[in-house]
């Protein structure tokens, strides 16, 4: 069931994440200008507009891969300094690319402890533990996983999306950043993928999508941030407005006039 964002603040606490008029700048040109956003626990929260509109600059800040030039994020309540992704790592956040970063001549447990790999007391690399622990984290995330044998190449890329996932979450990420995750996908991949994040979000953890589809922001998000020219057109709940009202704020700027968040 979608979130109830209405009364978001009082049913869900704090929030995992404020973004509090963020700017960012590249040679004159405002990429990001004055644009503030928040993610609850167990929210997924869609961050939509063109290519340059400023979406992908705004989850680089949140990700450490950008500085920005001005303005606060708050994790927890509590302000945070990300001038790196080793720092947001440290606050539990992780980003998943289209790109997946995978090795792909490895299989899941090699990549989901690549460069974190597990060892024995001689100092070896625990392959049936780190094996153990891939399971573990599969079966609570994507039941239906077997192929832990064989290299991700030969993997769907639902499942790729699942080993991941499944590494972010097995190293404590509470924040998301997912681009595009069902780009390029069939119908029964992307429905793995909805899955999954209907899994994470009952575990309360919180996902900023960034999508350029209207009808998996309308599917998969509860609420949507639309930004145009570096700017936030606005906030919307997503049960409350239609898939024109959105491409209307994506093309034209306009808010709708009902379901502001």
């Amino acid at each position: 069931m979608p979130l109830d964002t209405q009364n978001v603040t009082q049913d869900r606490g704090t929030p995992l994440v404020e973004m509090r008029n963020i700017r960012l700048s590249f040679g004159g040109i405002h990429a990001v200008d004055d644009v503030s956003i928040e993610l609850y626990p167990g929210e997924v929260h869609g961050v939509l507009g063109h290519n340059g509109a400023g979406k992908s600059c705004l989850m680089k800040v949140l990700s450490g891969a950008y500085k920005k030039d001005s303005g606060d994020i708050l994790i927890n309540g509590e302000k945070a300094d990300i001038q790196n992704p080793r720092d947001a790592r440290n606050y539990n956040i992780e980003c998943i690319y289209q790109t997946l970063a995978l090795a792909d001549n490895l299989d899941a447990a090699s990549n989901l402890f690549l460069g974190r790999e597990l060892v024995t007391p001689m100092g070896l690399v625990n392959d049936g533990k780190m094996e153990a622990e891939t399971r573990k984290i599969m079966k609570r995330l994507n039941p239906n996983f077997q192929r832990f044998h064989s290299p991700v190449s030969a993997l769907s890329g639902g499942q790729r999306q699942s080993v991941a996932i499944s590494r972010a979450v097995y190293f404590n990420a509470k924040i998301l950043i997912m681009d595009e995750p069902t780009a390029a996908l069939g119908v029964e991949e992307t429905q793995m993928v909805a899955n999954l994040i209907e899994e994470l979000k009952s575990q309360g953890l919180g996902i900023l999508l960034i999508d350029h589809d209207v009808h998996q922001v309308k599917a998969l998000c509860d609420r949507a941030s639309v930004m145009k020219n570096g700017k936030l057109v606005g906030t919307v709940k997503v049960d409350e407005v239609t898939e024109d009202d959105i491409l209307g704020m994506i093309i034209l700027g306009k808010n709708p006039e009902k379901g502001m968040a």
